[in-house]
């Protein structure tokens, strides 16, 4: 049961990837406010490359957003209402060149749920033939091939910080301590 009551809805702003809403609101305990929401318009969409050897890939890159440069699993947008895989498929081939035989969808995950409704999503790809990356002209990446537990510990360590990359990285050590892998 949702305690929120809407009293209006304005858009703000809006671009071929995200639109912005202004809610006036009345709130849980019956206090007026306000309310903005970022509505994405793809799934947020995540890889996590193994191969035999359990090493895996990461992708640096410069985050406009953020100010800095980050190191992340492969990652990209699936438009809403297509089809999560394919887009995962796309983006590993994209990103790193890496192509898989074996897929596992091993997670959901809201990506920040206070302030926008961004879902995402992380596979597992397996069984990994290579060619070249196919990078977006907006795309400047480093592609670093990496034993999967070295990758764990940037974690551990706060190198990685990736919400989306942080939360795939953890799954895949779980399922490899619990011999799913």
């Amino acid at each position: 049961m949702n305690p929120w009551k809407t009293n209006s809805v304005k858009q703000v702003y809006d671009n071929a990837w995200i639109q912005v809403t202004h809610c006036e609101v009345i709130n849980p305990k019956g206090g007026e406010g306000i309310y903005g929401v970022v509505h994405f318009k793809n799934l947020a969409m995540g890889i996590v490359p193994l191969d035999a050897d359990l090493n895996t890939w990461l992708v640096g890159q410069y985050r406009y957003t953020m100010n800095e440069y980050t190191w992340e699993i492969p990652e990209g947008g699936a438009l809403l209402g297509t089809s999560p895989l394919e887009a995962a498929k796309r983006e590993l081939i994209e990103e790193t060149g890496i192509r898989a035989a074996r897929w596992t969808k091993i997670l959901d995950l809201q990506v920040s749920n206070s302030v926008t409704n961004e879902r995402g999503m992380a596979f597992l790809a397996q069984e990994l033939a290579f060619g070249e990356a196919e990078p977006e002209d907006t795309e400047e990446l480093k592609i670093k091939k990496l034993p999967f537990d070295e990758v764990y510990q940037m974690v551990i360590d706060g190198r990685i910080t990736d919400s989306l990359s942080v939360a795939a990285i953890f799954k895949v050590k779980h399922l490899l301590d619990q011999g799913e892998i």
